[in-house]
Order: structure tokens, then sequence, then C-alpha cells
């Protein structure tokens, strides 16, 4: 089964109308905002991948999801294999430090034996938590930060020569939770990128009932990046970024850092443009289970 079957599934079992048909990465309950993400060993994070690194990037990713929503953060439910002291005792040190990184209590959870795989449900408040699905054709497309720094983190981390900066990039995630609180009022749609920027983007034109061009030119790379590789291509596919991807009327500027990629048009479907011709898409946009 695949993901796309797997919630196609899940799609026709009662449904809270709070699960907003599964088409978003959180769910609503009033003014609370809730969502659970996993961290697999081996497919989220590499073997020899620091235990505390591990801790901050499951606590982080959830918090970006938070973000996406504009929420404030109230606490987050662990759930947690025993292993060893050696693995046990570090990974405790980065929850703690992510935890209070964000002023982010820990609520409680659930402990078993098992291999390495994390399961964190974070819990926020919003009065209004912007979703994927309210872009509108002749809307802007706005990403903060940089793309592209974690995918190369990735390859530094097994064994590709690099900076240390890019390497944190994949191991330390910072969720964009002061940015997403900014725009959540002004915004028409918003999520966080998680899986590629390219994959994301289509997501949110599908979610929204419209097409998206993005401008493969405007991607923005970091400087550590571009020094790196450079390969637009390869950051706008690699994922992990937790940056956040949002759109805006024409005229409207976004009141935090960030850089405008593209536009939304009637239709469907996502279309690259570079130098002014089109693109053709890559065969992998980004991550997918399957």
């Amino acid at each position: 089964m695949t993901e796309a079957e797997l919630l196609a599934a899940l799609r026709r079992l009662p449904l809270h109308p709070g699960a907003l048909e599964l088409s978003d990465d959180a769910a609503r309950l009033g003014e609370l905002v809730l969502t659970t993400d996993l961290l697999v060993e081996g497919v989220h994070f590499l073997p020899d991948d620091p235990p505390d690194d591990v801790a901050w990037k499951l606590v982080a990713t959830n918090l970006s999801d938070l973000a996406a929503k504009g929420a404030v953060p109230e606490g987050v439910l662990l759930g947690m294999p025993l292993h060893d002291d050696g693995w046990d005792r570090p990974f405790l040190v980065g929850l703690a430090e992510v935890l209070a990184a964000y002023a982010c209590p820990l609520l409680g959870g659930d402990t078993v034996s098992g291999g390495r795989t994390y399961a964190l449900t974070a819990i926020g408040r919003a009065a209004a938590a912007p979703t994927r699905g309210g872009a509108r054709a002749g809307e802007a497309l706005w990403v903060t930060g940089t793309i592209g720094d974690s995918g190369a983190g990735l390859a530094i981390a097994q064994g590709q020569p690099g900076p240390a900066t890019l390497l944190a990039r994949y191991r330390r995630p910072e969720p964009r939770l002061a940015e997403g609180q900014a725009l959540a009022g002004l915004v028409s749609a918003m999520m966080d990128v998680s899986d590629g920027l390219l994959i994301d983007a289509q997501r949110l034109a599908a979610a929204s009932g419209c097409a998206v061009a993005i401008d493969l030119d405007a991607i923005p790379l970091s400087a550590d990046y571009l020094a790196w590789s450079g390969d637009r291509m390869a950051a706008a596919t690699a994922g992990d970024d937790y940056e956040l991807l949002f759109t805006l009327p024409g005229a409207i500027l976004p009141p935090v850092a960030a850089t405008r990629i593209g536009r939304c048009d009637s239709g469907a479907g996502l279309t690259l443009i570079s130098n002014g011709a089109l693109v053709p898409l890559p065969a992998t946009l980004g991550f997918t289970h399957g």
C-alpha cells in the first residue's frame, strides 16, 4: 500500500471534523492544533546520527507543523523506545535542549521496547490557523529562509565533505514558529517544506484547486550551499528544509524575511520556469513513503 492509498483508505473511516479530511498536516480542536510525526532509524535519521540531535529533530519537525498553522506550542507527548544508557541518556539531553529552546514542555507519553522509532504529538494553540487549501489564482508564492541546506547536510552526514553549517541544518532544523505566527492572519495558504519544495508546492496547489508555477532561479540558496554545490534542482527536491511555503495576494508583502518564488494560476499542477522558459519536471519531486 502506498502512502496515497493508505490516506484514501483512512478517509473512509469515521473522521472528526477537525481532521480536515486528512488533507493537512495538523488537526483542529477549537483553538488547539494537534500534529503527530514519527522518526524512524534508517528512514528519517542515520544509525550513527548523535542521539541528542535525533531528539532535537523529532521535536523540531513537529513544531514546524505548528509553525505552519501560526500556533503557539503548548506541549508534546512522546513515544520513546528504550535502548541502552549510551543512547537514551544523550537523547534525553537533546530532548531537554529543544523543549527549553522553544518553551514547549513535556506533557507525557509512553515507552516501549523495540527498534528506534520515535513518535511525538505536538499541541499548540492558534486563534485562526491557515490551511494549505486557500491559495487562489493570481496570488504570489513565497518561502522563508533557504532551500536545500538540509539535503546537503544529509550528504555530508553520509560522508561527503562539506561545512558544519549545512550538517547542522540536517541534524538540528529550526521550526519557523515566530514567522508562522506573524503570517497566520495574512496568508491565504501555508504549509511547511518537509518532503521537498516542489512536491510540497504541488500538494499546496492540489489542496487549493489551482496551479502553481515556480521560478527555479528565484529559489533562495545559502552561500554555503552555493559553494558546496549550487544545484538548484537538487535543492528543490531534497526535503527536510522545514521552511514555510505560503501564498499572499500579489500586492501584499510578508512581514517576515521571505523570497517570492512563483505564482498561483488557474488550472492544476506544477510548472517550473528558468530564464523565462519552461523546465521539464524532474522524475522525483521530493520524498514519499512509497
